[in-house]
């Protein structure tokens, strides 16, 4: 197996690429960063080490290979000869995203795989223009990447079988959870729903019927205590009792009638904008983002510590990744 097989590519460092890069580097993969701003390798290093202590304490006790080494360059040529396999995170700009693809699969050789962690394009929409469309998908994860473990796997019209294959063994390897997406829509899965819930926040917000804190206060110390180990579906489930997901739809289905929701997002004007800019500032209570970010991170770790006791959730994830690490048999790094 080639050493350029084994290189994972970052293209582009900002949060989410420096995530993909800590994740990377912390199970023994060689990471090739690419930007088109050099002052961003500074950033990116700076990102990778603030990441570094809550990934020990995630895999701690854990069989880890020794840390794999970073490089980085502005040249896009340079990227597209040393890794095997390509994790693109360029902003959303679906044109943008077109012409960068088409450019970096005519310079990477066609074994090359190639992902998008677009939270909401489909393939189908990145493939134009491609040299090789078969080994491009969606590889979509979540903020912070070096710690969540979902990531969502999409194949376009062209994206081959192996091609899915493939990427989700990596992922696997990243310690994630690779959730296959059956058929490719605008938005995945889980943004689908977020949004759902983002557009309802804006509601209240816009409607003066709660501020930001207490529209969060509503999802944490309620809702979201569940959803870290069982899914809207299990959770209304249990909420049937003893007669189950039958007996909630009989209680509560009848509710869907009921107008309490907006399917339609409000008008994100200035007003509004500016509500959601001053309700998270007072939340934050004079903390800055890495401050707020350290404590997300130790809050992270810890749920999903005590779900790895349950094999359940995010914890089953983390026991699976152990298990493959026990299993290869690595010197600990």
């Amino acid at each position: 197996m080639s050493r350029q097989s084994q290189v994972f590519g970052i293209a582009g460092c900002g949060v989410i690429g420096a995530g993909w890069a800590a994740r990377a580097l912390h199970v023994g993969i060689d990471v090739v960063a690419f930007d088109v701003d050099g002052a961003m390798e500074s950033r990116l290093r700076a990102a990778i080490e603030h990441a570094r202590p809550a990934l020990e304490s995630l895999t701690e006790g854990m069989a880890l290979p020794a840390r794999g080494s970073l490089s980085f360059t502005t040249d896009l040529k340079v990227l597209a000869s040393a890794a095997g396999f390509i994790q693109e995170n360029i902003p959303e700009q679906l044109e943008l995203k077109r012409d960068f693809f088409s450019e970096l699969s005519a310079s990477a050789g066609e074994d090359v795989l190639i992902a998008s962690s677009t939270s909401g394009f489909m393939p189908s929409e990145i493939q134009k223009g491609m040299t090789h469309p078969g080994r491009m998908l969606v590889g979509h994860p979540f903020n912070p990447v070096y710690l969540i473990p979902l990531v969502e796997v999409v194949g376009g019209a062209q994206t081959s079988p192996q091609a899915l294959e493939q990427a989700s063994k990596l992922y696997l390897r990243l310690g994630m959870h690779p959730l296959r997406v059956r058929r490719e829509v605008p938005g995945h899965l889980s943004d689908r729903l977020q949004e759902a819930l983002w557009r309802e926040n804006l509601h209240a917000l816009n409607d003066d019927i709660a501020t930001t804190r207490e529209l969060d206060e509503a999802l944490v110390y309620g809702p979201g205590l569940r959803w870290a180990l069982m899914g809207v579906n299990q959770v209304y489930m249990l909420g049937g009792g003893e007669g189950g997901a039958k007996h909630f739809l009989e209680q509560f289905g009848p509710a869907l009638e009921f107008p309490w929701t907006h399917l339609k997002a409000p008008v994100l004007d200035e007003a509004l904008a500016q509500k959601f800019v001053e309700g998270t500032k007072e939340q934050a209570e004079g903390r800055s983002i890495r401050e707020l970010e350290r404590v997300r991170d130790e809050c992270i770790v810890a749920i999903q510590k005590v779900l790895r006791r349950h094999n359940i959730g995010a914890g089953r994830a983390l026991n699976q990744f152990a298990e493959t690490l026990e299993k290869n048999g690595a010197p600990s790094g």
